[in-house]
């Protein structure tokens, strides 16, 4: 391949990528000392870039919450009030596997039948369609990711969003084994990369601070260098306590989690 970089999202296709032997390791120290150990692959092979939380979305006028715990979306309390995109999709897939690795399957399976159970429509659409989905009464809860409330804010060119966000607010879910869900978007060095010394300035430079600063104030994600604050607008929705699992260690599960997407039926 003439690429020398991989950059995408998710660390289920990072961890992917690596496992096909389409990387090689690094061992800069201007990257391994900005990015933590839980948010690079344990062999160096791959590394977060941005990191982004799985929240719920919590109406304004109808769900009148503080706190929520990722258990609590199960109970019944929630019945026909909750909406959220396909669970077979990769942001959902995470969330899942985390379920699992924290619970073990069964105690994962029970849950999102749970939360199958309290949905008020089909999964489906994308993050942002399910703060929509609360604007129109719809549900009073979704499940979505951080960074997106932030984009919806700022949409100019779609000032409807604007009023999506607005119907909305954001509340960190917890579990008490794990705090909140969180995924990463990340690079990984082609294992041919024709120009590797380039390859790794550009790496050093995504890691660095000014980058990190960039990613946050422009994309809306929550710097992986705790060095680098988060942007204004993202800090106004409270703090939270991340999972401090590897999210390789997530990404492994996320197989096991499709099963049990399938295995619930949790589409249909």
């Amino acid at each position: 391949s003439p690429a020398d970089l991989l950059l995408t999202a998710d660390v289920g296709r990072l961890v992917e990528a690596a496992g096909r032997d389409l990387g090689q390791p690094v061992s800069s120290p201007a990257i391994l000392d900005k990015i933590p150990a839980n948010l690079r692959d344990p062999g160096n092979m791959w590394f977060g870039l941005t990191m982004r939380a799985r929240v719920v979305y919590a109406s304004v006028e109808r769900a009148k919450i503080d706190a929520i715990t990722y258990e609590e979306l199960a109970d019944p309390k929630w019945k026909g009030k909750i909406c959220l995109r396909p669970g077979n999709h990769p942001y959902n897939l995470g969330l899942i596997a985390a379920m699992i690795a924290h619970k073990g399957e069964d105690g994962a399976r029970a849950w999102l039948k749970g939360l199958k159970d309290n949905l008020a429509i089909k999964p489906s659409g994308n993050d942002r369609s399910q703060a929509k989905s609360v604007f129109a009464g719809e549900c009073d809860l979704a499940i979505a990711n951080t960074y997106y409330m932030g984009k919806m804010l700022t949409n100019d060119e779609e000032p409807e969003q604007k009023d999506w966000a607005k119907a909305v607010k954001i509340v960190f879910p917890s579990s008490p084994e794990f705090g909140t869900h969180v995924n990463i978007s990340g690079m990984l060095l082609t294992r041919n990369a024709p120009n590797k010394d380039n390859a790794l300035k550009l790496m050093e430079f995504l890691a660095s601070d000014e980058a990190q600063r960039l990613y946050a104030d422009g994309n809306f994600e929550y710097p992986v260098n705790p060095a680098v604050a988060a942007s204004d607008i993202v800090k106004s929705w409270g703090s939270f306590t991340p999972d401090t699992l590897n999210v390789a260690e997530i990404a492994k599960l996320e197989p096991a989690a499709a099963k049990l997407v399938d295995e619930v039926e949790f589409n249909d």
